[in-house]
């Protein structure tokens, strides 16, 4: 079951880690964590997205070991991100902070890069970057897909969109 779940860690160091620690106990299996270091919540806390697969009787296992570990479950729920596009990024895109991009998707809290596959043929050669993206819906996709549009712009690069079946 492919679930995902929102935390809250103090701002202290290892909470991360200490939020991971069940899912390896309980076989869980990872696939993104998004975490806000630069983002405070009200509470004063670190807000935390994690998507993970894991089997549905072991759920309540990883939400007690959370809980004993003082660590807030703000939400949890079947993956929230539906909508999935992948993009191509073309360019001096290691040069130009990857990390920065990614970051710029993943900050807005309704979308995230969710896998990427880098191409770097060689120092002075433009390299391209495949970004799978996914979004809460189709219109927080398009704010993720206009942010992006605007980084390369600002940082020279070809981003190369889908093309999707509505427009054909």
């Amino acid at each position: 079951m492919r679930l995902s779940m929102d935390l809250e860690l103090q701002d202290v160091p290892g909470q991360l880690i200490l939020a991971l620690e069940p899912f390896r106990l309980y076989k869980g299996n990872i696939i993104s964590v998004v975490h806000h270091r630069d983002r405070k919540t009200p509470r004063g806390t670190i807000p935390v997205q994690l998507v993970f697969e894991i089997s549905g009787s072991r759920i309540e296992q990883v939400k007690n070991h959370l809980k004993k570990n003082n660590i807030s479950v703000v939400r949890i729920g079947e993956d929230r991100f539906v909508e999935e596009v992948s993009v191509l990024l073309v360019g001096h895109v290691v040069d130009s902070d990857l990390g920065d991009t990614i970051n710029q998707i993943d900050s807005t809290g309704f979308a995230e890069v969710v896998d990427l596959c880098l191409k770097m043929p060689g120092i002075e050669d433009p390299s391209s970057a495949y970004i799978k993206i996914r979004a809460t819906g189709k219109e927080e996709m398009s704010k993720a897909l206009a942010i992006l549009r605007e980084v390369g712009v600002q940082k020279d690069l070809l981003v190369i969109e889908p093309i999707e079946a509505e427009m054909l």
